[in-house]
């Protein structure tokens, strides 16, 4: 196959969205998400016309709409968030990320799994579809309710052990391969060096946390678009450099952003221009990484099939972690659950960053973007459900 021009495939990708984004306007009853789409298009477009290396050089372009989402959702989250029901918050991340453990052993016993594929595979099952969610809750004017603020605050946590599990499988990996040629020390030496990177950047973020509260004091704050694309950027970069993943990083920009200022309107707009245009050519780019011949490996369907049972299991579990008190208080329990089951944007970074670094194969790769692309479509189905059927139950009793 004859990889195209750069400026040929820029246009080849840009098609295959606009495809996609009139497909998902006809398919938008089904509740099928436009990333379903857009993965299937990549596919479509990696095994015909345009190969994975092709895009080599717009992967960095592509990635900009997805550290604009996590932007987005940074200036959504407000300190009055974590602070409501804190209590709730942590027994239902606790919940989220603890269940997925149990899938550890089946998953090094029953598929043959290393140490750092296992606790790669488990940092996805963790992961939480945070964009996604609350674009839905959002559409749906639900973002303010009870279990909408619940659900945001658990989202925001919720990635956070997924992430640490994604530091440790990369610890993992390192150690076995230390481990060939060194002393049983260096395997804790290996894991302290892996894990000093993330502690310094926690660091990082809790002294940015201290100093954009002096900032206004000091009448210095970023202006315009130029020094807001600066703060995020700078915050990416300082995630990804610490091992906390560029996405965590971006997000803090958008919560120390909303700290100093809430952005005027035209400059919101230009993050939405951002996320509405990059982003899909993110997911088109996951697509074009999948290949008829992993698809077609029974391998990839059975691990899918039960990543798919645990991913289920796991979230409709936090539901347990809502007390009495919170019930009355109007949180759905159903609500909740439904709503981290999405794995979404972080479950596919999560996995081409594991691919790219080879902690996962082919295999291991396409089933995981199974689980995503299935979680994603049933979770905002029964989501986008539940929704329908509380408002419902809100307007009997008010109109009778």
């Amino acid at each position: 196959m004859q990889t195209p021009g750069l400026l040929t495939t820029l246009l080849i990708l840009l098609i295959g969205v606009g495809v996609a984004r009139l497909s998902a306007g006809q398919l938008a009853r089904w509740a099928v998400p436009a990333i379903v789409l857009e993965l299937g298009v990549g596919f479509l477009l990696g095994n015909s016309v345009v190969p994975f290396a092709a895009i080599a050089p717009l992967e960095g372009l592509t990635q900009l709409g997805v550290l604009a989402l996590f932007f987005q959702v940074g200036l959504e989250v407000r300190s009055d968030l974590l602070a409501s029901r804190r209590g709730a918050i942590l027994r239902v991340v606790a919940l989220s990320a603890l269940t997925p453990l149990l899938a550890f052993w089946p998953l090094r016993l029953g598929f043959g799994m290393a140490p750092a594929p296992a606790l790669l595979t488990l940092a996805v099952l963790c992961a939480t579809g945070t964009g996604v969610t609350l674009r839905l809750l959002a559409q749906r004017q639900s973002l303010q309710t009870p279990s909408g603020r619940l659900l945001v605050g658990v989202s925001v946590l919720d990635d956070l052990p997924a992430i640490g599990l994604l530091g440790l499988a990369s610890a993992s990996a390192s150690r076995s391969i230390g481990s060939q040629a060194g002393p049983p020390g260096a395997a804790l030496a290996s894991l302290a060096l892996a894990l000093a990177p993330m502690a310094l950047g926690l660091l990082l973020a809790a002294l940015s946390w201290l100093w954009v509260s002096r900032l206004p004091s000091l009448g210095c704050k970023p202006q315009g678009v130029l020094g807001i694309l600066l703060l995020l950027i700078s915050c990416a970069w300082l995630g990804e450099a610490s091992g906390l993943t560029s996405l965590l990083g971006a997000l803090w920009g958008g919560v120390l952003l909303a700290k100093l200022q809430a952005p005027e309107q035209p400059l919101r707009e230009v993050f939405v221009v951002m996320a509405e245009v990059f982003l899909p050519l993110y997911f088109i780019s996951i697509g074009m990484r999948l290949s008829v011949d992993t698809l077609l490996e029974p391998r990839a369907w059975w691990l899918a099939a039960f990543l798919v049972v645990m991913a289920l299991a796991s979230k409709l579990a936090c539901g347990l972690g809502l007390s009495q008190a919170d019930r009355r208080a109007g949180v759905d329990p159903w609500l909740l659950a439904f709503g981290l089951i999405p794995r979404g944007l972080p479950g596919l970074v999560f996995a081409s960053t594991a691919l790219a670094n080879g902690l996962i194969d082919k295999t291991q790769f396409a089933a995981l973007v199974i689980m995503v692309t299935v979680t994603t479509v049933v979770g905002l189905l029964l989501l986008d459900r539940r929704l329908l059927q509380l408002r419902q139950s809100e307007q009997g009793p008010s109109s009778a």
